[in-house]
């Protein structure tokens, strides 16, 4: 029987994880999770506000604290991780990715919807030429079909990529769709490239797509403690390292660590705990970014609508990151709607 790969395990409470919080950290918050990370024993640590770098704006929510304070926080007590972090091309940009490697980051992972791979090249070119190892990000991929987001994958390889992830932003994947899209992945990247996954809780499938991904061929899994993170969370980290030591693969991570960093450290620094409740649930049934839980939520209370309404209608135009004030145009359009049908 072949030994199990070895999977290199990125840790996102410290981005993702700002989402379920609206990126309320303090520098001190960073400073101690991201110590207990890196003794945990995870391969990367992502640093930065939830939307990634220049994130910390009125559209998608103002930061407890300034961004280079945070990564600062982090790099003083990193010691065997990568310090990592997210940007999106549109909300960062390069004069971003350029601060924060002279602050220490040594991992940048580059993101873009699933079919616009395409507007990551100069970003990832000029990380290349920072000495960065850069991660393509392709978001929301369960829009789109194995063979076309391979393309994709290729766009970012050719690019520079030294890793491209299939990314379920929306918790949306069955284990088949996320073995599929990994798979076809594999298949196109020349061996020098890695894949990896990233996945949300929205269906309660975190952990068996994560394994089915590593089935296909992921050597990169994506979790956070107590799977803080938009939506319902992504894979958490303490069940990831418990499940994987079953199953036999090799992760690098202590589990007990990692119990004691998620009941420990993490849950006294957070006012609730991510859980699939109807509206997070609703996200993963419609397919809608992970992200969007609590812009709905508001939505849903100024407006008197129910936020599973709202996050259906969304699915149904297939809005994607980026589009956060359709929100807005959505619960306005079923207030409209409802007291239309209450005046009849």
């Amino acid at each position: 029987m072949p030994k199990a790969p070895r999977i290199a395990v990125t840790d996102v409470t410290l981005r993702d994880g700002m989402h379920a919080i609206r990126h309320q950290f303090s520098v001190d918050d960073v400073r101690a999770i991201a110590a207990a990370l890196d003794d945990v024993g995870v391969s990367h640590i992502e640093v930065s506000h939830g939307d990634g770098l220049g994130g910390s704006t009125i559209q998608y929510g103002f930061a407890k604290e300034n961004e280079d304070d945070l990564i600062r926080a982090a790099r003083e007590v990193v010691r065997r991780a990568r310090l990592t972090a997210l940007l999106l091309p549109g909300i960062g940009i390069i004069e971003d990715m350029k601060r924060v490697q002279k602050l220490g980051v040594e991992t940048i992972r580059i993101a873009t919807h699933c079919t616009e791979a395409d507007i990551s090249e100069q970003h990832m070119r000029e990380a290349k030429k920072l000495g960065l190892e850069v991660v393509g990000f392709l978001m929301m991929a369960h829009m789109l079909a194995p063979e076309d987001l391979a393309h994709q994958a290729r766009l970012m390889a050719s690019y520079g990529a030294d890793v491209v992830y299939v990314v379920d932003s929306a918790g949306a994947m069955l284990p088949e769709d996320a073995y599929a899209r990994v798979k076809a992945l594999r298949e196109a990247l020349p061996d020098t490239v890695e894949v990896g996954f990233h996945a949300h809780h929205n269906l309660g499938l975190s952990i068996a797509n994560s394994f089915a991904a590593v089935d296909a061929g992921a050597t990169r899994i994506d979790a956070s403690l107590m799977g803080l993170g938009a939506g319902a969370g992504n894979t958490p980290l303490e069940v990831l390292a418990a499940a994987a030591a079953k199953r036999g693969l090799e992760t690098g991570l202590d589990l007990y660590k990692a119990m004691d960093a998620a009941e420990d450290v993490l849950r006294p620094r957070v006012p609730r705990l991510v859980e699939i409740d109807r509206a997070s649930l609703t996200l993963g049934y419609a397919g809608v970014y992970s992200s969007f839980l609590l812009h709905a939520y508001r939505a849903a209370e100024q407006f008197g609508v129910d936020a599973r309404d709202i996050l259906v209608e969304l699915g149904k135009k297939k809005v994607v990151g980026g589009q956060e004030d359709m929100i807005l145009d959505v619960a306005l359009a079923l207030k409209k709607q409802k007291e239309a049908a209450a005046a009849r």
